[in-house]
């Protein structure tokens, strides 16, 4: 390994500043010539009289406690947005989101970029190369590179932790291209697990340094890489990990990526102890589908263990490449987001809370159903409560902000056997639409072409459960009336129906099997925060009816929309129109101006062929129109 450029050492007997013995590494201004020309200054606003604070580092070990000070200093009352940037080129991304949240340092400040390289599926021949889609792509951090380069800055070092040999380590950084990438650059790549067995020679920026003060937390034997410790120490550790979920995390962004950083002394090697992290979760593995409960303790174990080594070790960048971000498990199953975006920030647990969110892995009921109630990582909320972070008012900023106002589609695949969003559409599939209810201030007359339904804007669909078009077209809108005597209503005019309809039932009550007539189904969902907890609306053309409540897959046919209804047709033109009152409590409760609420729209048409219409496609393989993550949006407007 090449030495660090111009890194500034403390070790035994040096005191703070001191320069060690470093015969054979460039200068500094050797480094700035590789690297940028010397006319390149443009960090004007560059805060030299930036102060790292006093020593942690000193007689060969780290102050814990003095770090653990230093990061709730810096952490406790840090408010800042996190920024989400969009774009079609990880490079571009990465510069830009490197300028837009990397705060200004001095030229000579030495930096550390941390991307992920160690967490994938080994080693593998053909298309997959068992790295890409897992790890962060090195253009990304090519393109962080380059905005500091821009700000004048010429001690860079990329450096990741390993947990395997190296010649293991030589390969990945070949196929992986950051070995390609950091030599174009002309900045060092460095493998953070000395342990006297892979840089052994010069400044070893590997090696293991002792950590004092870690005995009362659930890491006592911390070691930490000479390496990162001098950047804690006075520079700037910047994170960037890869956005992806994780089978047994949840999801994986700066707070579990601290886990590359981590040696342990109470077995040997040391770098090959990243994985006693999570030991709690073997006794379930020799079951597998064992007790649930000891599963997802094992989880809040490991989580109270990365938030010790996150007091002691939190970065002060952190730029997120999501470029795309990946879903499904982290290793074998890869889902890439529909959107390639960077989310960046000073806040790491801040930022986590965004990434969860682009990974819809953020206030996930169905989520919390699976691991006794957290509805997010309990890495990530352990974390907040660490340095005492609301994560429900974390702000964002940037082109991409956008991106997260409302529920994101996931995909993930939990080690405990467990799959979210498995019928949803998939990644590549369009925006979810969106209609807006008008507000009006008395109660809408069914059946009598009442004035006020002009003040709705009309939506229309013709395509089917897959996405296919059809020649059936359905136009609806929406009404809302706030307050105690509120409703929601909705009209529908239906062209193109056969009218498949058994007149001989009666209108006075339920009409259980409806869908298997001809009739419009409206699914709502007044929390989109309990997204597989919806109700059912269900009117036929003639007006035959059916409402119920569905909770995670189970039907409540006793539950009422009071429902009140108008419809009438003309079989001459093969049309239907159909208008709704819905007063239910519940419906009303959630009737407020501004308010975002989910909406499925369907429709069943005709015997045979049979046609299921959908104006949010699920995109299932067979009809299924309970596929609450594929809803789309009803906006009530002020």
């Amino acid at each position: 390994m090449r030495p660090l450029v111009g890194l500034l050492l403390l070790t035994t007997g040096c005191s703070r500043g001191a320069k060690s013995s470093d015969a054979g590494a460039p200068s500094p201004s050797t480094a700035a010539s590789a690297s940028t020309s010397a006319s390149a200054d443009v960090v004007s606003k560059a805060s030299e009289s930036w102060d790292a604070g006093p020593p942690v580092v000193g007689a060969g070990r780290v102050d814990a406690a003095a770090l653990r000070a230093r990061t709730h200093a810096r952490l406790d009352h840090d408010t800042s947005k996190v920024t989400v940037l969009t774009g079609d080129d990880p490079r571009s991304i990465g510069e830009r989101l490197c300028e837009a949240v990397v705060p200004k340092r001095p030229k000579e400040t030495p930096i550390l970029l941390k991307p992920n390289l160690g967490g994938f599926e080994w080693f593998k021949s053909g298309k997959d190369d068992g790295v890409k889609g897992r790890i962060t792509d090195p253009e990304f951090v090519r393109g962080v590179i380059q905005c500091l380069k821009k700000r004048g800055h010429t001690r860079i070092t990329v450096a990741e932790g390993w947990g395997a040999t190296h010649a293991d380590w030589k390969k990945l950084i070949e196929v992986s291209g950051y070995a390609a990438m950091t030599a174009d650059e002309h900045v060092p790549l460095v493998a953070m697990d000395d342990d006297g067995v892979f840089d052994v020679e010069g400044d070893q920026p590997g090696k293991p340094l002792a950590v004092s003060g870690m005995e009362k937390t659930r890491v006592p034997t911390l070691l930490v890489p000479k390496i990162l410790a001098e950047h804690l120490d006075h520079g700037l550790f910047i994170s960037i990990p890869k956005i992806k979920a994780h089978r047994f995390g949840v999801f994986s962004a700066s707070i579990k990526g601290v886990q590359g950083t981590i040696m342990l002394s109470d077995a040997a090697p040391a770098f090959r102890q990243k994985a006693r992290m999570h030991r709690e979760l073997n006794g379930w593995l020799k079951t597998k589908e064992g007790d649930r409960a000891a599963y997802v303790a094992a989880l809040e174990t490991f989580g109270e263990r990365i938030a010790d080594v996150l007091e002691v070790e939190a970065p002060h960048v952190v730029l997120a490449e999501g470029a795309p971000g990946m879903m499904g498990d982290g290793f074998q199953k890869l889902f890439p987001t529909k959107e390639k975006l960077g989310v960046g920030g000073t806040h790491p647990v801040a930022v986590d809370r965004v990434v969860a969110q682009v990974l819809g892995l953020w206030d996930n009921a169905a989520l919390a159903a699976e691991l006794g109630g957290h509805r997010t990582s309990p890495l990530l909320t352990i974390a907040a409560k660490r340095f005492a972070l609301d994560l429900a008012k974390v702000e964002t900023t940037g082109d991409g902000a956008a991106l997260i106002e409302g529920p994101r589609p996931t995909r993930f695949f939990g080690m405990a056997g467990f799959e979210l969003g498995s019928g949803a559409a998939p990644p590549t599939a369009a925006e979810p639409p969106t209609v807006h209810a008008a507000q009006v201030t008395t109660d809408v007359e069914l059946g009598k072409s009442d004035p006020l339904w002009a003040k709705a804007k009309e939506i229309s669909w013709a395509t089917d459960f897959a996405g296919e078009t059809t020649p059936h077209v359905t136009r609806a809108r929406f009404l809302f009336r706030a307050g105690a005597e509120g409703a929601l209503y909705a009209s529908f005019d239906v062209e193109g129906t056969g009218l498949f309809v058994d007149d001989a039932f009666p209108l006075e009550s339920e009409r259980a099997k409806l869908y298997q007539e001809d009739c419009v189904e409206l699914f709502l969902d007044p929390t989109p925060v309990t997204p597989k907890q919806y109700f059912e609306i269900e009117v036929g053309p003639k007006g035959h009816f059916l409402d119920l409540s569905v909770d995670h897959g189970k039907s409540d046919v006793g539950w009422s929309s009071k429902l009140t209804r108008a419809t009438r047709v003309d079989p001459a033109k093969k049309s239907a129109h159909l208008e709704l009152r819905l007063a239910a409590p519940e419906i009303v409760k959630a009737l407020s101006p501004g308010a975002r609420l989910r909406l499925g729209l369907y429709r069943m048409e005709g015997k045979s062929p049979r046609r299921y219409l959908a104006w949010s496609p699920p995109r299932t393989k067979k009809p299924n129109f309970h596929v609450p993550e594929a809803f789309g949006w009803l906006v009530l407007d002020p």
